[in-house]
């Protein structure tokens, strides 16, 4: 196999490829990538088993062929070369890299392309188009919200993807918060509910361009999601999703509303003394004035207020400040809203036990749900 490229173009497809695989060890062969030189293009496949990219790059091909070569090696090549062509020869169990413009010889050592293990086609699958900016903002609202907690609770460490039908959901939750996106996506095939893992979301989310349509397809216990030259297909989370309706409150009668870059600042600040453990801030909520507490820990307290717009009974509200953040980062609006009802009464104040929904305002297609902390 002889075939030269651009180096430029290779690494952009070698570095998602590296992404992919998580296994860095030379001797397995899925720390490597698999090359075909056919057609004038050059097909790249890498996975870690669960997890597979296909793409490919135009080349100029002498003689075609396959062959794998350890992937991280390979990057380490292509990132000390300066731009411009690059041969690549394989020969035996031999491969040589040699850039046009630099006097230096690579050589590495490839397994060959029948040890690679299949990946499967997507020929014949269903696919549906959406925009690629609305799929890539259904990530954004909900990939933080998945559940760390591997071995108990698997169900709830992937992305839950629905149906119902012209509404496409995506919904994740931990237990403690929830988040939810919709979009309507008129003509799309119905497909069974599927947990889709966060690693394939999130390369979607970093190479995936936000222009065009993206074209994605579940079938029984796979996604496969396409862009232009990529695609990445994965299994999913076998399980059984939560009833996440159950835990998005209906009608919540009172509210505050406060500036989304106050808010971001003055969590900001007063985090810096609350107990990373417990992550715990209180809110005061009065006339005209939201006070952010950090409760005091043996390092000491904080406390800020900020204006926000209420007009009723003094409100308390203890909450995990990182349910806070990590939403606000992905709103797109001036404001932020929070839903909640009068829940017990001491004397003239509010204090909230159950769920809080946050969102922009005006409302956008998603929610977060906020289960207050004890104490």
């Amino acid at each position: 196999m002889k075939f030269t490229f651009d180096k430029d173009a290779m690494i952009k497809e070698i570095s998602i490829a590296q992404e992919v695989i998580t296994n860095k060890s030379p001797v397995s062969i899925l720390s490597n990538i698999l090359l075909i030189a056919e057609n004038n293009a050059l097909t790249i496949k890498a996975t870690d088993s669960t997890l597979k990219f296909v793409t490919s790059v135009p080349v100029d091909i002498i003689e075609g062929g396959s062959t794998t070569i350890f992937c991280d090696k390979f990057m380490s090549i292509l990132s000390s070369l300066p731009s411009g062509d690059v041969e690549f020869i394989q020969e035996d169990i031999g491969v040589t890299i040699k850039p046009i413009s630099k006097r230096v010889t690579f050589k590495l050592k490839s397994q060959t392309s029948d040890k690679f293990p299949e990946l499967g086609s997507s020929e014949n699958v269903p696919f549906f188009e959406m925009a690629a900016k609305d799929f890539k903002e259904m990530i954004k609202q909900t990939i933080f919200a998945v559940s760390k907690e591997s071995r108990s609770r698997s169900f709830m460490t992937g992305v839950y993807f629905i149906k119902e039908g012209d509404i496409i959901s995506m919904v994740a939750t931990d237990g403690r918060r929830l988040s939810y996106v919709k979009k309507e996506v008129p003509n799309v095939p119905d497909f069974m509910p599927a947990i889709i893992p966060t690693k394939v979301l999130s390369c979607v989310l970093k190479n995936i361009s936000d222009e065009g349509n993206i074209q994605i397809a579940v079938i029984e216990k796979s996604i496969f999601i396409k862009s232009g030259n990529i695609e990445f297909s994965s299994n999913l989370i076998d399980g059984q999703f939560p009833n996440y309706k159950k835990v998005i409150p209906e009608s919540l009668s009172m509210s505050f509303q406060v500036n989304k870059s106050d808010l971001e600042s003055a969590l900001k600040r007063t985090s810096i003394m609350a107990d990373k453990e417990i992550n715990k801030i209180i809110f005061k909520i009065t006339s005209g004035v939201l006070k952010i507490i950090s409760p005091e820990t043996d390092n000491g307290a904080a406390e800020e207020e900020i204006p926000c717009r209420y007009d009723g009974q003094d409100v308390t509200m203890s909450l995990n400040f990182v349910y806070i953040t990590e939403p606000l980062k992905n709103i797109d609006s001036e404001n932020v809203i929070f839903n909640f009802n009068n829940d017990e009464s001491f004397g003239d104040e509010i204090v909230v036990t159950r769920a809080i929904i946050m969102n922009s305002e005006p409302a956008g297609d998603y929610l977060h749900v906020i289960m207050p902390l004890k104490g």
